[in-house]
């Protein structure tokens, strides 16, 4: 979050939802950053389960809800939240952002606001470097019925394979996440594309620059790797 504070501003006394909050690390420091109340929100028990644990070990007061994201009206009720937080690594497992944006506005009380930081779609219709450490596309960057990928091992440091290596994941455009927000009854307040992301996403081409940010070795100012969206409900 150290690097969201910037953007993120005084949240002191809001009502927060964290949607997509997987192990709840985000979801901490923002009850941390002194909210009224802070809601986390995902759809798989082993996260949600390690999220609690990680909340009361850390004296933090968070409730959590197990639920898919385009659920979470049904769960959580309509315009219960004075702030709706995304981070990193998550539109990217959503097949339709339409439908994840018309949740947000609906979670939302009007004058409300949508905060999400995540990986810029450029970054992800990368391939991996080539030996020779160019940088090519290879993904779609546009949203499609998504990406079919195996790979045994995530970004987390781990010795043995992963036993359920087949995922899908999918990209969307700034164009079509702005689109779908405004369409949904957003108004866009802020939108700062960042050279860096928050973890080493390419390899030996990118470089620790310190606060957990990554970016290219090599002239970063090619790539956009992520971005900091907000917008405001009507």
């Amino acid at each position: 979050m150290r690097f969201d504070l910037p953007r993120l501003g005084d949240i002191t006394g809001l009502d927060v939802v964290h949607l997509q909050c997987h192990i709840g690390t985000d979801t901490v420091s923002l009850a941390r950053l002194g909210a009224r109340s802070v809601t986390g929100l995902d759809f798989s028990p082993a996260a949600v389960q390690a999220a609690r644990l990680l909340a009361i070990e850390s004296g933090a007061n968070v409730t959590y809800v197990e639920s898919e994201v385009y659920g979470a009206v049904d769960a959580l009720g309509v315009e219960c939240f004075d702030l709706v937080f995304t981070g990193v690594g998550a539109l990217c497992w959503l097949p339709d952002v339409r439908r994840w944006a018309e949740v947000v506005a609906q979670l939302l009380r009007p004058g409300g606001r949508l905060f999400l930081r995540e990986g810029h779609p450029m970054l992800w219709a990368l391939s991996d470097p080539r030996p020779d450490g160019l940088l090519t596309l290879e993904y779609p960057y546009f949203e499609t019925e998504g990406v079919h990928l195996s790979e045994t091992h995530t970004y987390v440091e781990h010795e043995e394979a992963l036993t359920s290596p087949d995922s899908v994941s999918f990209n969307h455009g700034l164009g079509e996440i702005i689109t779908a927000l405004m369409s949904a009854g957003l108004h866009l307040t802020g939108l700062v594309e960042h050279d860096s992301v928050p973890w080493n996403a390419l390899g030996d081409e990118m470089e620790d620059v310190g606060g957990g940010e990554y970016r290219l070795r090599a002239e970063p100012l090619r790539l956009a790797a992520s971005y900091t969206l907000q917008a405001v409900r009507h």
